[in-house]
């Protein structure tokens, strides 16, 4: 009889041990560090978020469930709108969000994630509609911020998700407007080339004029540039130079010849008639009536 009854409690002991075993198995949590516990009791979330490490819930009773708090990297697919300049464009972005609070993210959305992936299409398509494309191209970090804030503001507080930022990947345009806009820069680059040869060439002609009003005071510096040019194109061996009489020269003989303003004793040569080649006609003397008498008159023997 005591054999017996020493055998059943044994076995009882041996039975509370295995279920004490079980329920602590069941009880016991691990939270990683990226990771927030949530507990639901009979259905009803308990205030205290559950911290990293290990953590104890009541079996069957409890039930933990896990959010990671990671900032989330979710691309916003490809929305396609009209800007305010009414120019049709495709627009993608990248939403950078995270968990904040660990009990409304669990409790007051279904899908967080999806709820996000949404509010940011149709806000981009907002921001799409109040932008011209010139702002689209040159002033991302503007609509970036403005779609950070259109976003933050009913997702923070009542989802209890923070978007961190939002940043527009790609503006994709119709082929007729890069055209167009090719066209616009090619005309710019052009306009400005001009602007800059117009400046040069300005600035050349003042350092021009001002050369020339220098060697206009000293005649000698005029002809020593005619030389170092002369020298310039002398360097080329396949070419035929031709030195032009330099005026002084000419005006130098000028000063030897006589005359008001000639200095020399040179003396002009003699002037040589000229042979006129036309043949001279000789004059005749007109015939009178009594002179064709006598002509006409024979003698009579």
């Amino acid at each position: 009889m005591a054999d017996g009854m020493d055998t059943t409690l044994i076995t009882v002991a041996v039975a509370l041990v295995a279920v004490a075993l079980l329920a602590l198995m069941l009880s016991v949590r691990i939270v990683q560090q990226y990771e927030r516990g949530v507990v639901f009791r009979l259905g009803r979330v308990q205030g205290t978020v559950r911290p990293p490490g290990l953590t104890f819930i009541t079996p069957i009773v409890d039930r933990l469930r896990k959010v990671n708090v990671q900032v989330i990297t979710m691309s916003v697919p490809a929305q396609d709108g009209i800007t305010e300049d009414n120019v049709s464009v495709r627009v993608d972005a990248v939403v950078y969000f995270r968990v904040v609070d660990a009990v409304k993210a669990t409790v007051n959305v279904q899908n967080y994630p999806f709820a996000i992936s949404q509010v940011a299409q149709t806000s981009l398509r907002s921001v799409i509609g109040r932008a011209d494309l010139d702002a689209l191209l040159s002033q991302r970090d503007r609509l970036n911020s403005e779609l950070t804030a259109i976003i933050d503001g009913p997702t923070e507080l009542p989802w209890g998700v923070k978007v961190e930022r939002v940043e527009l990947k790609d503006v994709a345009l119709p082929d007729a407007m890069k055209r167009s806009m090719s066209r616009q820069a090619e005309a710019e680059r052009e306009r400005r080339a001009r602007v800059i040869t117009a400046d040069g060439e300005f600035q050349a002609s003042t350092k021009l004029a001002q050369a020339a009003a220098t060697m206009a005071a000293d005649p000698a510096a005029l002809q020593l540039r005619l030389l170092q040019t002369v020298v310039e194109i002398a360097a080329e061996k396949n070419s035929t130079l031709v030195m032009p009489v330099p005026v002084e020269l000419l005006r130098f003989f000028d000063r030897l010849g006589p005359g008001p303003g000639g200095t020399g004793t040179a003396h002009a040569p003699a002037e040589t008639p000229r042979l006129d080649p036309r043949p001279t006609a000789t004059p005749v003397t007109p015939a009178t009536p009594a002179t064709l008498l006598t002509e006409e008159a024979e003698p009579i023997s």
